[in-house]
């Protein structure tokens, strides 16, 4: 009879943290989860478009002095002229902020053992992973500061969040570089202070 193998990769290898992984396990991993962001992403991209589209539409339909329609069997074009209330575009983005935050929070968690794992493998501590999370929740903070300023009406958006956002995000690549180099290390070719190498 057959000896028993553990299969490649496990669910329950999410929440452990300790231990070693090497690379040919680890980039696939990642490469599952940001598959899966996208999805997330186009998926709950496609209510907003819609809202604004219909939002558009009723506001050229109530003020049709201000719009111009061109269409054709092959085209159709709307053109409003002059402001349009920045209401009718962030009201259907109110709960796509939040989204990303969730979604951002889920691949943290996905990637956060097996990054600490990886981080092992190469002879590395776990708390290089770390690095660029101050930076992701400050600049989830400041967006969401951002966006609520946009669409309130007779307020000025004050600057202050938008230069926030923008150095930290230059902060944040800079951190999540010095991350993925590390990851990409080769693994310990023997047994480290984390354990012996994984098959």
């Amino acid at each position: 009879m057959p000896p028993h193998r553990t299969p490649r990769f496990q669910l329950t290898r999410l929440t452990r943290w300790s231990g070693r992984e090497p690379r040919r396990l680890f980039w696939p991993w990642v490469a599952c989860v940001m598959v899966g962001n996208m999805i997330a992403g186009m998926v709950a991209g496609v209510p907003v478009v819609v809202g604004i589209a219909r939002n558009m539409a009723a506001f050229a339909q109530s003020h049709p002095e201000r719009t111009t329609v061109t269409s054709g069997p092959d085209h159709y074009s709307m053109q409003i002229d002059g402001p349009v209330p920045p209401e009718l575009m962030m009201e259907p983005m109110r709960w796509f902020v939040p989204l990303v935050a969730v979604v951002g929070l889920l691949s943290v968690l996905f990637l956060a053992a097996s990054v600490v794992r990886r981080l092992h493998d190469a002879g590395r501590r776990g708390w290089w992973g770390l690095l660029p999370l101050p930076f992701l929740v400050t600049g989830m903070i400041a967006f969401g500061l951002m966006f609520d300023q946009i669409g309130q009406p007779g307020v000025v958006p004050d600057m202050a969040p938008f230069a926030l956002l923008f150095g930290n995000n230059i902060a944040y690549l800079v951190a999540l570089i010095v991350l993925v180099v590390q990851l990409c290390r080769p693994s310990d070719p023997g047994p480290n202070r984390f354990g012996p190498p994984l098959d």
